[in-house]
């Protein structure tokens, strides 16, 4: 935060290396897989510009986007709420309690976040991304309640991811099961984003996205860690198993174990105390993406 207020140019600099890193890594890679990471990874407060970004970049490379194009995708998932910086913590989330004036000072980090991705020295397309990830296609969004003939591609993605991670952010007043934050989004919101851009987010992220909880066809229960797209229903899972540590808890790629499949989806609550203990579903949800391995090259 320091460095984007006090040296910008530095924070630019910063900002475009990690997100060449990725998006080289992703190029890289013909066939990616989303994966969990552990609840103790990186500093809280940025979990959700992390998550944006790296779910961005996959949506914009299933969408068939090419590298400049991902790199500006990029960079604007990765400073959306830039602007948010030094609002009060109840302020920073939209909630039905605010009053007009906490309403007005919660969307004008909108224009916060631009004004700071210019002192950075962005161009024309990370700013108008940013300027637009709170838009949405039925033109219900904000701040100019622009519709889908005016909204990038660009922006369509981050504002489609954005709306996810938050509904699946306690703090981000949803704390939803990313198999629920599918769910609701289709079949309650689908009006809000482009028909291609939320199909492909959701072939994306498969049946079950990483993080949900599910009882497979023998009883046992599991959280899925990581998700390959071109196999959705054949995620890898850490299953419950109290014979075991849970540290040392098995992952079962469904994918080599065809007679075991996944019966349906359950929110934490419906667990068994134990079972929820060991699989400790997080409140906060960390994505990164890794190399596909098949299954016969393991």
């Amino acid at each position: 935060e320091k460095l984007v207020t006090d040296q910008p140019q530095a924070a630019q600099a910063e900002g475009a290396s990690l997100v060449s890193e990725c998006v080289g890594e992703l190029l890289e890679n013909s066939d990616s897989v989303i994966r969990l990471l552990s609840e103790g990874v990186g500093e809280p407060g940025a979990l959700h510009p992390v998550n944006v970004m790296v779910l961005s970049l996959l949506l914009g490379k299933a969408l068939g986007m090419k590298s400049a194009e991902l790199h500006d995708l990029g960079v604007a998932a990765l400073l959306h709420d830039i602007g948010k910086m030094g609002m009060p913590l109840q302020l920073a989330h939209v909630s039905s309690s605010m009053t007009l004036a906490e309403r007005s000072r919660y969307e004008g980090h909108v224009a916060a976040s631009v004004a700071l991705a210019t002192r950075m020295g962005w161009g024309k397309s990370v700013l108008a991304t940013i300027a637009q990830h709170h838009e949405m296609v039925d033109g219900s969004g904000f701040p100019l309640r622009r519709g889908a003939a005016e909204l990038s591609r660009s922006s369509q993605v981050v504002a489609l991811v954005n709306h996810y991670d938050r509904m699946c952010s306690p703090a981000g007043g949803g704390g939803f099961t990313p198999h629920e934050t599918l769910s609701v989004i289709f079949a309650q919101h689908k009006a809000r984003f482009d028909s291609v851009v939320l199909g492909a987010f959701i072939r994306m992220m498969g049946v079950y996205p990483p993080g949900s909880i599910v009882q497979l066809v023998n009883d046992r229960y599991a959280i899925v860690a990581s998700v390959n797209s071109s196999r959705p229903l054949r995620p890898r899972v850490i299953v419950h198993d109290s014979r075991i540590p849970k540290d040392e808890a098995p992952i079962l790629d469904l994918e080599t174990v065809p007679e075991l499949g996944i019966r349906r989806s359950l929110k934490p609550s419906q667990l068994p105390r134990d079972a929820l203990d060991y699989l400790s579903p997080r409140k906060r949800i960390c994505y990164f993406f890794e190399r596909a391995v098949s299954p016969d090259s393991v």
